[in-house]
């Protein structure tokens, strides 16, 4: 697919963010029965495979994706995303689908602002403002002094956080890696590390659990797949805002599925971090336009 298509793009992304909110929904079913580490451990033998199964059929093969520029910088994404992953999974059984995303959704804002210091890039005062209001939302959300969420809510946005580093890597990267070649390395990298501290944690599984454990492995895969296909026929600009319908999807099925409330601080707190994060994103791209 390499003819550019802007609405395939968006209906792929919105496809994407309904699987990856299917997949959340499992982890956490998963993870309050089992250790956090050996489900991401599973899931992340099964994104190594995917991968490597991806790469080999590539103009190259294995080769061409493993040659990397940033070795460093490649292996720490890797950890990064790793390790920002089981923060989620543990905030979704502390916390809950809904409320976990709620903060997580600040990951943009926190992009914006670490995208001066980290890459040199020039961030102007309505981006800056856009981020200060975004992080009046967290504030809402977290409500400091006295509301029940305040401490748990700091696993998602710790989640964000290294997510927004994990992103700004990756652009970092890409100034000489191809993106076949950061994809492999996060899920080779991932999976290694992974691995070497979630095996430790094996424990029995029950034979439905196995089922669900399958099914979470298929899921993903197809998730990652339409996120790869949304960036080949649209630019990243055009899809992106979409991404925020995972909040969305995530919210109905912890409410369906997992009982969960939303608290009017949640929903206020979140509309505001969703609208000043497309509006950092809105900026950007006509910044980029320019």
């Amino acid at each position: 697919m390499s003819v550019q298509d802007t609405r395939l793009g968006i209906w792929l992304m919105v496809l994407a963010t309904l699987v990856f909110s299917a997949q959340d929904a499992i982890s956490r079913h998963l993870a309050s029965e089992y250790n956090v580490l050996m489900v991401v451990m599973i899931r992340y033998w099964a994104f190594g495979l995917f991968v490597v199964a991806l790469a080999a059929r590539q103009p190259g093969g294995l080769r061409r994706a493993v040659a990397t520029k940033m070795p460093l910088v490649q292996i720490g994404r890797g950890l990064l995303l790793a390790g920002e992953i089981c923060l989620m999974v543990v905030a979704f059984v502390v916390l809950g689908l809904a409320a976990t995303h709620a903060v997580f959704a600040a990951y943009p804002l926190i992009v914006a602002a670490l995208s001066g210091p980290v890459l040199g890039e020039r961030v102007g005062w309505r981006r800056w403002t856009a981020i200060g209001i975004g992080f009046v939302g967290i504030l809402i959300i977290l409500q400091p002094g006295g509301g029940a969420l305040q401490p748990a809510a700091l696993i998602p946005l710790a989640a964000a956080a290294g997510f927004a580093l994990y992103s700004l890597m990756t652009r970092y990267a890409a100034r000489t890696d191809s993106a076949a070649v950061s994809f492999f390395w996060t899920g080779t990298t991932g999976a290694v590390a992974m691995t070497a501290v979630g095996i430790w944690t094996w424990e029995p599984m029950a034979p439905a659990d196995w089922g669900w454990m399958a099914l979470l492995c298929c899921i993903a895969m197809l998730g990652h797949w339409l996120l790869i296909k949304s960036l080949e026929v649209a630019e990243a600009s055009a899809v992106q805002p979409f991404a925020y319908l995972q909040l969305v999807w995530a919210a109905g099925l912890g409410v369906l599925l997992f009982s969960e409330e939303l608290a009017p601080n949640l929903l206020t707190g979140a509309a505001v971090v969703v609208s000043a994060g497309l509006f950092t994103l809105w900026r950007a791209r006509r910044v980029g336009a320019r």
